[in-house]
């Protein structure tokens, strides 16, 4: 493809992507009860405020908890190992390109570009993946207290915010995961970028159920 058209289907692959993202964080600060994302936020805090009021549910809410810890890590894991095999790959290249060059900004290709933006996902879904294991872990300890005593009530709207932040960052690791796919179907092939984007987009807009009823609490991440 000519060099005109590689930067067009980048562009194209990047901006569809940034164009969702910030109409859906638009119309979350505009309409936050038409998304699904919202709709579970609420509901982890609904759970959490349930399960501290219910005595005998210690036990119930550690298990949960320890569930969704264990997804989080799972996903932390995956963006890891995905990180550490694209730098391996990735790093050589681009200090070929730029090491004694003083017109690195001549070396910048489609190609490279749209690594570093691989990078930058990767990276921005471990980190939000791990934050998310560690409220979930904050969560549990909190879960684990007998409900009634002091030590529950004093940390009960501590949890309810913890559980829902862990939610919303482990969300936000699954996006970025699924945003992988446009990037390298584009590192693949050019004109496969803005297709895989459309496709993708497609799915998560499926997923979040942005419409003019409530959402569907069966859908988003």
């Amino acid at each position: 493809m000519e060099a005109m058209l590689v930067w067009l289907a980048a562009c194209v692959t990047g901006v569809a992507l940034l164009f969702y993202e910030a109409t859906l964080a638009f119309a979350q600060r505009r309409r936050p009860e038409q998304l699904a994302r919202a709709a579970h936020a609420s509901l982890r805090e609904q759970w959490f405020a349930a399960v501290s009021m219910q005595q005998g549910s210690e036990i119930l809410a550690v298990q949960t908890l320890r569930n969704a810890l264990m997804s989080a890590s799972m996903t932390a894991s995956t963006a890891a190992l995905a990180l550490m095999g694209t730098l391996t790959l990735a790093v050589p290249a681009l200090r070929e390109k730029l090491s004694g060059n003083p017109r690195w900004h001549a070396s910048f290709e489609p190609w490279l570009v749209m690594e570093l933006v691989l990078l930058a996902l990767l990276f921005a879904s471990l980190v939000s993946s791990v934050m998310a294991v560690r409220y979930y872990n904050h969560a549990g300890f909190i879960g684990g207290m007998p409900v009634g005593s002091d030590a529950r009530k004093q940390w009960t709207p501590a949890g309810i915010e913890y559980v829902r932040r862990a939610g919303v960052l482990y969300g936000w690791g699954l996006r970025q995961l699924l945003l992988v796919a446009p990037v390298v179907a584009f590192i693949l092939h050019p004109a496969a970028g803005p297709i895989a984007a459309a496709i993708v987009l497609g799915v998560l807009w499926r997923m979040d159920q942005i419409g003019s009823g409530p959402a569907d609490p069966s859908r988003s991440l």
